[in-house]
């Protein structure tokens, strides 16, 4: 899987990336369809404590599943969005062995 990262208003450091990097890839364990990932960290308003947000966008086959955390770290903010995109892959995993098995009791009855 092909993943792009993209830090906006700031240059994330070479460990950051290789964090996210392999958090994202680990999705590859729960859906192997997974096409590629676009990842944003973004440094949003730096009174407050929680302004470090992750976006994170997954391409599958027909469809995009899409997480947004912001926290007080990035490494938070990108653990709780792989913790909702992984929910999301494994129903969609699902939804995909429902669809097959309907369809192959289908084509038994036929």
């Amino acid at each position: 899987m092909k993943i792009g990262i993209q830090s906006i208003h700031f240059t994330a450091d070479r460990k950051l990336l290789a964090f996210v990097q392999k958090k994202v890839a680990k999705l590859d364990l729960f859906y192997d369809q997974i096409i590629s990932g676009e990842v944003y960290l973004k440094l949003n308003n730096v009174t407050e404590d929680a302004n470090k947000t992750s976006e994170i966008k997954l391409m599958i086959p027909g469809s995009t599943l899409f997480a947004k955390e912001t926290c007080k770290t990035f490494e938070e903010a990108t653990d709780l969005a792989i913790e909702s995109l992984r929910k999301q892959l494994v129903k969609q995993k699902n939804k995909v062995k429902s669809h097959e098995s309907n369809h192959k009791e289908l084509v038994k009855a036929i």
